[in-house]
């Protein structure tokens, strides 16, 4: 199994910048520097997408720029043109259900009532057999608070422990490029972020 394209997933906008909802796209943008990767605005995909490699193996690296809800407008048609298999797909993104300082693997599922996840699902003939490599955020203490919870940017606090997943997240890009997703995912969930 070699991943052939990874997506971050955010809103675009200076308004969104570093908010919770957009640690896919904060943590596809560490790739891209790390790897040297650029990423350039294709209208035809309605996203920012770069070519490059990752440890020796070729990758796409995309941006939707749809905002979060018409992910897949992005995802499904570049994956339908270069013929890259669910399988190959890997997402990042935020998690509702993983507190902050906490990033895990995993392949499948539904989306959660992530409407990013919700949007990827139905553009790749409603396949859920992609992975994805979750960032938690933590949740609100009530529903209501949902949308402007996303939306906004965490304190201090929590910034600092999803700062250190992200980290995190990026050593494992290596590990799973350079062994397996296997071996990736036990490096992932034996992470703790220190509270300092």
């Amino acid at each position: 199994m070699t991943i052939k394209l990874i997506a971050g997933l955010g809103n675009p906008g200076n308004e969104y910048a570093h908010s919770r909802h957009n640690m896919g796209l904060d943590v596809l943008q560490m790739i891209a520097d790390k790897y040297s990767i650029s990423l350039r605005s294709d209208s035809k995909y309605h996203g920012e997408i770069g070519r490059g490699f990752i440890e020796g193996q070729e990758v796409r690296l995309v941006f939707p720029t749809t905002y979060m809800n018409r992910s897949g407008d992005c995802i499904g048609p570049l994956a339908c043109f270069f013929k890259i298999k669910t399988d190959e797909i890997l997402v990042i993104h935020d998690e509702l259900d993983l507190p902050p300082g906490v990033a895990k693997y995993k392949l499948g599922g539904g989306h959660g009532g992530h409407n990013g996840l919700k949007s990827i699902i139905a553009s790749l003939g409603n396949s859920q057999n992609f992975h994805r490599l979750r960032i938690g955020i933590g949740k609100p203490v009530t529903r209501e608070e949902m949308i402007n919870f996303v939306l906004g940017r965490p304190p201090k606090s929590e910034a600092d422990l999803i700062s250190q997943a992200k980290d995190a997240a990026l050593a494992s890009i290596e590990v799973l490029f350079t062994q397996n997703i296997a071996k990736a995912t036990n490096q992932m969930n034996s992470f703790k972020a220190s509270t300092k």
